[in-house]
């Protein structure tokens, strides 16, 4: 029989928990390129501890490169795109805020009943019920109701607290697209109006405003809900915050909950169609 090698592999090595990994000295001989690489793997919500080991990783992980690296792995467009339009692109603020084509109003549906809203009640005041139509693409199936008398609710959008940030609002100014759904009861009309406002720093200039009041659902209705919807383009600078307000109240004065009913509100940022900033 053949002699038997004595040489055996080196096991690799075992790692018990996340932080034998972040401080296993070993990656401290690797150059930054490759560090940075293997980092990028690494959760989002993990690298804060990341930071913690040395003065060369806490540059590492706050460089805009490993962010970068996340976004090209993931394929963000939104976020590839804003790149190649804009310079000093914020990587990790986008990466992890994610504003670009998602809904920025919060509790849309009411799901979470009247929470975030800054309401003023009328008649019996707001309620939130199963919506009686069901509504395509809804982030829940319920709706806010009004009473007999104007029923109203705003919520005021930050903007930078979103993720985005002044020097795009400012040159880029994308697209800010609104809308709104409103209906009523079959047995009862109602009246439904919407007014939202794109507001400077101080919160109170108004810099350009979308209101609609459409004509009131006549009594004996499809319950069908009905979408308003606008889109902002071109305001200026120096817009930092999104004022959304809606009302609604029922047309034949009954007591109760008979009002319009309104759901699935929403602000979303658009990405495509920025314009590049001048060299």
């Amino acid at each position: 029989m053949g002699q038997q090698s004595s040489h055996q592999e080196e096991p690799l090595p075992k790692y018990t928990s996340f932080s034998d990994i972040v401080y296993n000295k070993d990656l401290d001989q690797l150059p930054d390129e490759v560090l940075l690489l293997i980092l990028s793997y690494v959760p989002a919500k993990d690298l804060d501890y990341c930071r913690c080991v040395s003065r060369r990783w806490k540059c590492l992980v706050d460089s805009p490169t490993i962010w970068r690296i996340k976004c090209q792995r993931m394929n963000r467009r939104d976020v590839l795109h804003v790149a190649d339009m804009c310079q000093n692109t914020p990587w990790k603020r986008l990466y992890l805020a994610k504003p670009f084509s998602r809904n920025l109003v919060r509790n849309p549906c009411g799901s979470e009943l009247l929470q975030y809203w800054d309401i003023k009640n009328g008649g019996d005041g707001w309620a939130v019920e199963r919506s009686r139509i069901a509504l395509e693409d809804a982030e829940s199936p319920t709706c806010f109701v009004t009473s007999y008398q104007w029923c109203e609710k705003q919520q005021i959008i930050d903007l930078v607290k979103e993720g985005l940030w002044e020097h795009f609002l400012d040159v880029h100014q994308p697209p800010i697209c609104v809308s709104d759904w409103y209906g009523g009861r079959h047995d009862c009309g109602c009246v439904y109006s919407l007014k939202v406002q794109l507001l400077a720093v101080d919160k109170i200039a108004v810099l350009q405003e979308f209101a609609i009041r459409p004509d009131p659902i006549p009594q004996w209705n499809d319950e069908k809900y009905t979408q308003v919807s606008h889109e902002f383009r071109g305001y200026g600078p120096g817009v930092r915050y999104v004022k959304f307000m809606h009302k609604g109240k029922d047309s034949q004065i009954w007591k109760g909950r008979y009002g319009a009913r309104i759901t699935n509100s929403s602000v979303i940022i658009k990405y495509d169609g920025i314009e590049p900033c001048c060299s």
